[in-house]
C-alpha cells in the first residue's frame, strides 16, 4: 500500500543521469532496454510523505532518482526506529516482495522522485536476465552486510563513535551521487532522525553531537554539512571503508 504518488514524465533509461556516475556498475544495451520495459512510470511524492506503508502487501518496487528516504519501523507508543535511509540509485521494496507483507515502511525526507517497477514483473527478470538476477542478490548481501555494521553500531560504538559514523556514512554516500559539492553536503536530516537512527535520546544526541562539532572535523550550519578533515571523522566514527564498491543500478 503507498500513499497517493504523483506520476510525472518518464525519464528514459539509456538517459538516466545516475548510470554516469562511476559508482554504479556497466550495463549492457540489453539490460538497459529491459530495465525501460521493467519500468511502470515514475512517481513524484512531497517531503513528509509515507510512500510503502508497514503491515501491509505491497505491489511496487522502486530506485530512488532523485532525494532522500528513509526505511523505519515503529512500535507501541510511537517509538520509531530509522533502519536506514536511501538516496539516488537505491532500490526499494524488495524485502516486501520476499516476505509478502511490509515488515518497515519507507518515508520520503525531502521531495523525491520515484522509478516505479511491477512486483508482478520481477519474475521475468529471474528467468531471462540471470545477471540482473544476481545483481538483485548481491543487492540483498550487501543490505545484509549494512545490517551487521548498524548492529555493531548499536551494540559496541559510544553515543560519539555512533554519530560520528553516521555522519560520515550519509557523506560518504552522497559523494557517490554527486550531492556533496566542496565536502559539503545539505542533510535532510534532524536530531530526531539521528536519534531514532541510533537508539539515543535527543538530549544526548544533541549534547554528543556539539562535541563532535567541537572535535572540529565538520562544522554543520543549519543543515548543511562541511567535513573539514575527513579521516580525523573516519577515525572518530571507527569506520570500516572497506564496504564501498560499485554496485548495480535498476
Amino acid at each position: 500500500m503507498t500513499h497517493e504518488l504523483a506520476t510525472t514524465a518518464l525519464t528514459a533509461c539509456t538517459a538516466c543521469p545516475l548510470r554516469e556516475l562511476e559508482v554504479f556498475k556497466d550495463r549492457n544495451l540489453s539490460e538497459v532496454t529491459f530495465i525501460e520495459r521493467f519500468k511502470n512510470g515514475e512517481r513524484q511524492s512531497p517531503a513528509g510523505r509515507t510512500i510503502l506503508k508497514e503491515g501491509t502487501h505491497n505491489e511496487s518496487l522502486f530506485t530512488v532518482l532523485s532525494g532522500w528516504v528513509f526505511r523505519y519501523r515503529t512500535l507501541e507508543g510511537h517509538r520509531r526506529q530509522i533502519i536506514n535511509y536511501g538516496l539516488p540509485g537505491d532500490f526499494l521494496g524488495l524485502q516486501a516482495t520476499l516476505d509478502d507483507v511490509m515488515s518497515h515502511g519507507i518515508e520520503t525526507l525531502t521531495d523525491v522522485t520515484l522509478c516505479h517497477f511491477d512486483r508482478a514483473k520481477l519474475w521475468t527478470l529471474y528467468a531471462d536476465h540471470p545477471r540482473l538476477a544476481f545483481d538483485m542478490t548481491w543487492l540483498a548481501a550487501r543490505q545484509e552486510r549494512s545490517f551487521e555494521e548498524q548492529l555493531l553500531t548499536l551494540g559496541q560504538r559510544t553515543a560519539f563513535e555512533r554519530i560520528a559514523y553516521l555522519l560520515w556514512h550519509l557523506f560518504d554516500r552522497a559523494r557517490d551521487v554527486g550531492l556533496v559539492v566542496d565536502n559539503t553536503v545539505t542533510l535532510p536530516i534532524r536530531q530526531q532522525h539521528i536519534a531514532d537512527t541510533l537508539g539515543l535520546s535527543l538530549v544526548h544526541t544533541n549534547k554528543t553531537l556539539q562535541k563532535i562539532r567541537e572535535d572540529g572535523a565538520i562544522e554543520i550550519h543549519d543543515r548543511a554539512m562541511h567535513v573539514r578533515d575527513e579521516k580525523r571523522l573516519i577515525h572518530l566514527g571507527r569506520v570500516d571503508t572497506s564496504l564501498s564498491t560499485r554496485r548495480p543500478l535498476i
